[in-house]
């Protein structure tokens, strides 16, 4: 069986203390959808914001905050290009193989690398360390776990299966984002609409309507 889904890289949250976080392993992958708990959603939230926070000018001056909320989410809310580190999981659970987004890669580019795979060049670059490889020949994808090994795993989907699970993997994407539109609007009221623009841009889906 071929799963598909939407994967957030999450970063330690250690003595992190502005809203409840649920534990997580840093640096491994959390999958989103529409049933993480209100904890999930807070530690998605978090390393959203603080990798964005990261990817601001840091020879910016230091200011201090009367909001320490809105102080963490403001490079979030400010960003042009959004960032989310993770991509799309791809899990072939008779083989027990995954290929699994690399570094750099982005939730943001989720779109333009897996339908350019499907419906253009045959393609996706999917970050690298390690470097997955998905490239298309004919009715068929090849998957390879690291292309930077020599005896990395692979296995082959067929384009017609992987279509479907990329696309339960948007709706898995829209319903991530209506759990944060409810944790915002609990959370964050005075900065839920913009937070959770920002997050769609995240994940290049459109804002939940309510």
């Amino acid at each position: 069986m071929i799963v598909v889904q939407p994967v957030l890289e999450i970063e330690g949250a250690d003595g992190f203390a502005l809203w409840p976080v649920a534990e997580w392993k840093p640096f491994t992958f959390m999958p989103l959808h529409a049933a993480l708990s209100a904890a999930e959603v807070g530690t998605a939230v978090m390393t959203v914001a603080a990798y964005n926070q990261w990817q601001a000018d840091d020879e910016a001056p230091p200011t201090r905050s009367v909001d320490p909320v809105g102080h963490f989410v403001r490079a979030l809310l400010d960003a042009e290009d959004v960032q989310a580190p993770g991509g799309l999981r791809v899990t072939d659970t008779a083989r027990g193989a995954a290929l699994l987004p690399g570094c750099c890669s982005g939730l943001e580019e989720w779109r333009e690398a897996w339908f350019d795979l499907l419906d253009g060049s045959g393609h996706a670059w999917l970050g690298h360390g390690p470097s997955p490889l998905a490239e298309r020949h004919g009715d068929v994808v090849r998957l390879t776990v690291d292309a930077g090994r020599a005896d990395s795993p692979a296995f082959e989907v067929a384009v017609d299966v992987l279509r479907r699970g990329v696309a339960g993997a948007e709706r898995d994407l829209a319903g991530f984002l209506g759990a944060a539109a409810h944790w915002a609007a609990v959370r964050l009221p005075e900065h839920a609409p913009e937070l959770v623009g920002a997050l769609a841009r995240a994940v290049d889906m459109p804002p939940p309507t309510r």
